[in-house]
């Protein structure tokens, strides 16, 4: 199996421009995804896939492959599925890694390239157990799962509600689960899935993998011990 690592990478960010080309103990924060993706070993290739001609070329200086993209796309599913349309070569899976976790573990890259030894698994993605101050945080979305680990529902509200017990105890009666936004895709699904409109439960949650669900795809879902820590705001660098 052909799995190609795609780290879609812009310069322009609301929270935190230039954020891929900011200095992480050394190295560029888009320099140490790359080279801690090419340590996963299901990955067959990886390449950054940007908007941004400064950061084309830091890339390529740093020996790294990279391939110029349009600046419309709304996601990186979109800039992933860019790339697959322009090159020459053909890949099974594409694996979408966030530019933004400098220190991204290559064992979680090749426990989702494993969700694609299952010949039904058309999306797959990563979850983790949740903590008491993550169960309530908008930002870190929760996800239900199916007893044969696929995606049931992904929101920024605890799902399940659990009616007639205190929210400080639903830990106690559930296991909840957090979303970790690593994506894997056969590519003839990457294909479809970025030509589907914008979905009414996507508008309100702001989650793109509800238009998926929404439009029959299903996703599955493999649970890791792993955390993944994202550069968000300049704050955030003081936690590297």
């Amino acid at each position: 199996m052909k799995i190609l690592g795609i780290i879609p990478s812009r310069y322009a960010s609301t929270r935190f421009p230039g954020k891929p080309l900011v200095e992480i103990q050394g190295k560029s924060m888009i320099q140490r995804v790359y080279e801690q993706a090419k340590k996963a070993s299901s990955l067959s290739e990886v390449l950054v896939a940007t908007d941004d001609e400064r950061i084309s070329k830091h890339v390529i200086d740093f020996g790294g492959k990279v391939i110029l993209t349009s600046s419309s796309h709304q996601s990186g599913t979109d800039r992933c599925a860019e790339v697959i349309n322009k090159i020459n070569d053909a890949y099974d899976v594409v694996i979408n890694i966030q530019g933004d976790e400098p220190f991204i573990n290559p064992e979680q890259i090749n426990q989702l390239c494993a969700c694609f030894d299952n010949q039904n698994t058309q999306i797959a993605t990563l979850i983790k157990k949740i903590t008491a101050d993550e169960l309530f945080n908008e930002n870190k979305p929760k996800v239900i799962k199916s007893v044969d680990d696929f995606a049931i529902y992904f929101s920024r509200h605890p799902i399940p509600f659990f009616r007639g017990v205190e929210k400080e105890n639903w830990l106690k009666e559930h296991t909840y689960y957090k979303h970790i936004g690593i994506y894997g895709y056969t590519t003839e699904t990457l294909k479809k899935i970025t030509q589907l409109p914008l979905s009414l439960l996507e508008k309100a949650e702001g989650l793109e993998q509800l238009r998926w669900l929404e439009n029959g795809y299903k996703i599955k879902v493999a649970e890791t011990n792993l955390e993944a820590n994202s550069v968000d705001t300049p704050e955030d660098l003081k936690n590297f």
